[in-house]
């Protein structure tokens, strides 16, 4: 995060509480936001995540219409289907709100009145679509006709799924209306519009301090800015009985159209949330304000909801929104009428435990700069080939042989060799790289970088195969299994933002507490405890301060030293495996603390009469382990 910011409040996009959550909505903007919050979490930065229902507007009502029940009906049943859903795949909002609760509505009305009373709107009344049938004005989604860019027959009053056009409903050709099927007639009515117009040159200003945002964001809101005529006035209020009520006098039977309303549901949200100090993440201006949403979202983001915060004059305004383009199933588009789609909570029934794979493959395969395709084929190939074959493999492999080698503990690290140097230099770079791509809001290059981490464990155990070295050279199996060990540990934190589930278990695996991101490619294996033993045993064990009188190599080895060492008892010979550490001359007048009743054994035709005592840590380096005061003298009992 930029110095300059002290917090992060991420949003994404209000889904319509008219359906269930499909792959098409994580893959826009509920899964990547979850990666860049849990990565911003895990760094131990303060972020906050927000999201709710949007639970006005003209898709909640037709729903009600054709399920026979009241709009409240409608919103409570999806309201509770998508946060569990949500839920339970993982996506972890700080807060799941709704707007049709109190706080939201008192929070767009006092919205909607403050601009009221800075005389921001313009009252204007047009000639808008009126079903004669059904006796009421016909909002942009009661109406349908054929787009005037794309010629698509089935193009709503508002907007234009199949060419993402943004409408006006009276530029539909042949128009009729869904509640009767008729064609409208044209009938005047008062609204209150936000001047775009006018607010043109403060959102160009605006946009042009982000060229920075992803090419589909800016370039889409560059289009509506050159556009012919440029911005035009949007109406703000809607002839409709369902929403929040418009809070003046004389607009009685209007509330909020819902692109007014919903966004504000964000204010509302972490107003519910932190009722004490929501200012800090709307009104600080060393608060980062992202939205993650979908294309078909991006001119009410980048160009309406600026607006409205520039004119209401106390909020701050968002640094980024990322919008990723949309994902089709199968080669076909995704198509809630036609029920083609895959949806989100029939998908937790039938892959119970599998919110992993699910998040891999639409992750890895998220329509980032255009649109892509998810295939059930693709979904296995992702599970097998990746998941299974190249993580679940090199974890695996990981800690069977560490079960059947040492017993399930952590070997220590011995002399490294150029091949783990380079290993271990590679390791410590994928951290950083990820850390990159995230950043930049490039969650497939991120997900790909994490694969390439377990690649390069499958790759080092392939190279130096330990289950055959283990017959010839014991110590180097136990720098090879301690390497193996590290890598695991890295991968079970850096793979938490995009499969947490996956990381939970590998953490458990490894019986450690959840490590955060800081602790990626420097983290330490820490070899759990023996077993317990009792006093008596450890009360057998004669543990003396001695000092090195001389040091030379034993010859022929590379790892032994042949020291002569006082005790304050006798003067004795001691053979130490710690010439790759320190030189002879360097270490003669060290203090050392010494096991001095220690079978004597022979080591390279050498008695040794004790064994020094050394501190090792994750990596196989020693230090000595000495009186820490000067005037403690040889013989010192240690206890």
């Amino acid at each position: 995060m930029s110095a300059t910011y002290k917090r992060t409040l991420v949003t994404s996009a209000l889904p319509y509480a008219n359906g269930p959550v499909h792959i098409g909505h994580l893959a826009g903007c509920y899964l990547p936001s979850d990666i860049f919050v849990r990565y911003k979490r895990s760094k131990g930065e303060d972020v906050m995540f927000i999201c709710g229902s949007d639970e006005h507007g003209v898709p909640i009502t037709i729903k009600a219409k054709k399920e026979g029940v009241s709009p409240q009906d409608v919103v409570d049943k999806y309201h509770k289907m998508m946060g569990d859903s949500f839920k339970e795949f993982g996506i972890s909002f700080d807060i799941y709100s709704r707007t049709s609760n109190k706080i939201h509505h008192e929070t767009a009305s006092d919205f909607f009145k403050t601009l009221y009373d800075k005389g921001v709107f313009t009252e204007e009344i047009t000639e808008q679509y009126y079903d004669e049938e059904a006796k009421q004005f016909l909002a942009d989604r009661y109406i349908t006709g054929t787009c005037p860019k794309c010629a698509n027959p089935n193009a709503y009053g508002d907007q234009c799924e199949k060419c993402g056009s943004t409408l006006n409903a009276t530029e539909l050709i042949d128009p009729k209306s869904t509640l009767s099927g008729s064609k409208p007639v044209l009938k005047e009515t008062k609204n209150w519009f936000l001047p775009l117009d006018k607010l043109q040159p403060k959102i160009q200003a605006y946009l042009d301090q982000h060229k920075d945002w992803k090419t589909n964001v800016y370039g889409q809101c560059k289009s509506w800015l050159d556009s012919g005529d440029g911005l035009q006035p949007r109406a703000m209020t809607r002839d409709l009985d369902w929403g929040v009520p418009v809070p003046v006098k004389g607009a009685e039977g209007k509330v909020l159209y819902v692109w007014f309303d919903a966004p504000i549901g964000y204010i509302s949200a972490t107003k519910e949330l932190r009722p004490n100090d929501w200012e800090l993440y709307w009104k600080d201006k060393e608060t980062r304000l992202i939205h993650f949403i979908g294309k078909d979202n991006i001119v009410f983001h980048c160009i309406i909801f600026p607006a409205m915060l520039m004119e209401h004059g106390d909020f701050i305004l968002a640094d980024n929104v990322p919008a990723n383009e949309f994902l089709n199933l199968e080669g076909d588009k995704i198509s809630t009428s036609r029920n083609w789609a895959v949806w989100l909570h029939e998908y937790l029934i039938d892959f119970k435990d599998k919110q992993d794979v699910l998040r891999y493959t639409l992750c890895s395969n998220a329509p980032e700069t255009k649109d892509n395709d998810f295939t059930w084929a693709d979904f296995q190939t992702k599970n097998n080939s990746e998941l299974v074959a190249i993580l679940g493999n090199f974890v695996n492999r990981t800690l069977v042989l560490t079960h059947k080698y040492y017993n399930g503990s952590v070997p220590s690290a011995d002399t490294y060799t150029k091949e783990d140097l380079l290993i271990l230099e590679q390791l410590s770079a994928f951290p950083d790289k990820i850390s990159a791509a995230i950043e930049q809001f490039k969650f497939r290059e991120a997900l790909a970088e994490m694969m390439n981490l377990a690649r390069l464990g499958n790759k080092y155990l392939a190279e130096t195969e330990p289950w055959k070295l283990i017959k010839t050279d014991e110590q180097r199996v136990k720098t090879i299994m301690n390497i193996a060990l590290q890598i695991t540990c890295n991968l079970a934190i850096v793979c938490e933002p995009f499969i947490p589930f996956t990381s939970n278990k590998l953490f458990h695996m490894l019986n450690m507490p959840v490590l955060k991101w800081h602790a990626a490619k420097t983290v330490t294996v820490i070899p759990p405890a023996k077993p317990e033993t009792s006093f008596d045993d450890f009360s057998k064990m004669d543990i003396r301060t001695g000092t090195i009188l001389e040091a030379e190599r034993v010859p022929k080895t590379d790892k032994l030293l042949k020291l002569k060492i006082d005790t304050g008892i006798d003067v004795r010979t001691v053979v130490s495996g710690i010439a790759e550490w320190y030189k002879p001359e360097d270490i003669i007048g060290q203090q050392v603390s010494m096991l001095v009743n220690l079978a004597p054994r022979k080591i390279k035709g050498i008695e040794s009469q004790g064994m020094i005592l050394m501190a090792s840590n994750s990596k196989g380096e020693l230090s000595f382990i000495a009186a820490t005061k000067p005037d403690f003298n040889n013989g010192s009992e240690i206890k």
